[in-house]
């Protein structure tokens, strides 16, 4: 399975000079807890929730400063293209939570540790289905001649 089919797609993204109180308003409207900072279609950094908590707000800045002044610049990337073992392997490798996906240098998604559990329980729903109705059209108690 490639990393496209399980990303969240759009990203939300910002530019670099938009402030943090409107870096906090879009992940509340979005429902995210990153945004992607992008300047002439090209990725700059991440700005996640600690950041603002840490460095941003929480940090004293004002909430007038600047998304890159709070953002992560060094951000870690897959490809939509990649296998979902990259990934796996990428997000063991690092310990971040999010992944920004490019096609071709563009920004095209995020993938998400969530992402990925979402993936999980659907494959053990497709799995346990099966094995769950068979165990449903058993008789309750001891098999039968025990």
């Amino acid at each position: 399975m490639k990393v496209s089919e399980v990303m969240t797609a759009p990203p939300v993204c910002v530019g670099p000079r938009v402030s943090l109180a409107e870096v906090t308003r879009r992940m509340a409207e979005c429902a995210v807890g990153s945004v992607l900072v992008v300047e002439d279609g090209a990725l700059r950094g991440i700005v996640t929730d600690r950041d603002l908590a840490v460095r941003g707000l929480g940090g004293g800045l004002d909430p007038g400063a600047r998304a890159d002044a709070v953002m992560s610049p060094r951000v870690v990337t897959v490809e939509a293209v990649d296998d979902l073992q990259v990934a796996y392997r990428t997000f063991r490798r690092t310990g971040v939570r999010r992944l920004p996906v490019l096609d071709a240098g563009r920004v095209v998604g995020v993938l998400t540790i969530d992402d990925l559990f979402l993936d999980l329980f659907r494959r053990f729903a497709d799995l346990l289905g099966p094995v769950a109705w068979s165990v449903l059209q058993e008789p309750p108690g001891p098999p039968q001649g025990a």
